[in-house]
């Protein structure tokens, strides 16, 4: 049985440690606050937990409880289950008091609360309860608090480069339902190409601003296809936004050049490849219809989409906790990314799942405490199923 009294507590004391990414704040504190006081935390309740750097002064929290089977010269340590949660968050904004934890209506508010801070205190009161039923776990299971979640994955990047498991589950915020696909996303920078010269000489200039202003219109086309297309039935429609957008020099001048920055969420079995082409054939055929228009395509970055059977072993087992602890079960989708896809990559399939709340990277982030009690022990009883033998 998870003690609720304690967990709750541990969200409080985690919502008060800054541990706001400095990748997408520069200056912020970083994550190394936060995973030094769950180590020592985890310590206190007798579970050895140590600090894996994945980047300087940014540590994950990992712990490896139970047996340790021989591997084969070579290959990582593979556990029955992995239990996966982020521990940084994004900016406070305008939030305020962001780290200082209210409690209201059985919500608590701040910073990390429900994004998600709450789930790395329902993974830990979790594991303290799993010890607390019996002397030894029969196969082993591994837990990691990781880092950069919000921006690059650098934690659970590295996490994999040490460690393997059977089955994952990862805690993010999904209203206590059950999540088996979620969206991917591909980043790609267009730049138009002008012509410098003074404003007063139109025949020498070529306005960079305004060619962007026709890939502009194409790609709202775009978007507009991608949602008439047949929808994914937890996910919808593939989507696209322009991002950033930057050109010219000054007022008098014909600008040489402007910079587009787009996101497209891409949905199961769409690839960056495939976006890119797309892309390509549009600015190519700008070109065929205008031979002054130049722009070039570079591909900045993606996370694939990702999905599993709700007949996957980890899903079905995720589901029957979860109708034992609340008497229903609901598979859903994802339109936001998560590491469950890294995961997927090395060969370890998982579902995510975690508590309820709203605010999510807004100026009012709450956490339903009730929620993220039923959070834990629906991980309790996973962490049963798995790894009692």
């Amino acid at each position: 049985m998870v003690d609720h009294l304690q967990l709750h507590d541990l969200v409080r004391q985690l919502v008060a440690v800054d541990s706001v990414n400095p990748t997408l704040v520069p200056g912020a504190r970083g994550e190394a606050a936060a995973a030094e006081f769950l180590r020592e935390w985890l310590k206190g309740q007798g579970i050895e937990a140590r600090l894996q750097e994945a980047a300087s002064g940014r540590p994950n929290v990992v712990a490896w409880l139970g047996p340790q089977p021989a591997q084969p010269t070579g290959e990582k340590p593979r556990a029955a289950l992995a239990i996966l949660a982020h521990i940084d968050t994004v900016g406070a904004g305008d939030m305020a008091n962001p780290f200082t934890p209210r409690e209201r209506d059985g919500r608590l508010y701040g910073r990390g609360a429900l994004d998600i801070k709450s789930g790395v205190a329902a993974m830990c009161a979790a594991v303290v309860a799993a010890q607390r039923d019996a002397a030894k776990f029969a196969r082993p299971l591994l837990i990691a608090v990781v880092v950069d979640e919000e921006c690059n994955s650098i934690g659970t990047e590295a996490l994999l480069r040490e460690y393997s498991a059977e089955a994952a589950i990862v805690l993010e915020p999904t209203d206590l339902k059950l999540v088996v696909a979620h969206k991917g996303y591909a980043w790609f920078e267009i730049t138009t190409h002008g012509r410098a010269a003074h404003g007063s000489l139109p025949a020498e200039g070529r306005d960079a601003i305004r060619m962007m202003g026709r890939v502009l219109g194409l790609l709202d086309a775009l978007d507009k296809k991608l949602a008439q297309q047949a929808p994914h039935a937890r996910l919808g429609c593939g989507s696209l936004h322009a991002s950033l957008i930057r050109g010219g020099q000054e007022l008098s001048s014909y600008p040489v050049e402007c910079r587009l920055e787009l996101e497209r969420r891409m949905l199961p079995g769409e690839t960056e490849a495939q976006v890119e082409a797309e892309l390509r054939a549009m600015l190519d055929g700008l070109q065929v219809r205008d031979a002054e228009f130049r722009a070039t395509l570079r591909a900045l970055g993606s996370r694939p989409a990702y999905e599993i059977s709700p007949d996957a072993p980890v899903a079905a087992a995720a589901a029957a906790a979860i109708q034992e602890t609340i008497g229903s079960v609901e598979f859903a989708g994802m339109a936001a990314w998560t590491d469950t896809a890294l995961l997927a990559a090395a060969g370890i399939p998982g579902v995510v799942f975690g508590p309820c709340g709203r605010g999510l990277h807004g100026a009012e982030e709450y956490v339903e405490l009730d929620s993220v009690t039923t959070c834990a022990e629906v991980l309790h009883k996973l962490i049963q199923r798995f790894c009692r033998g």
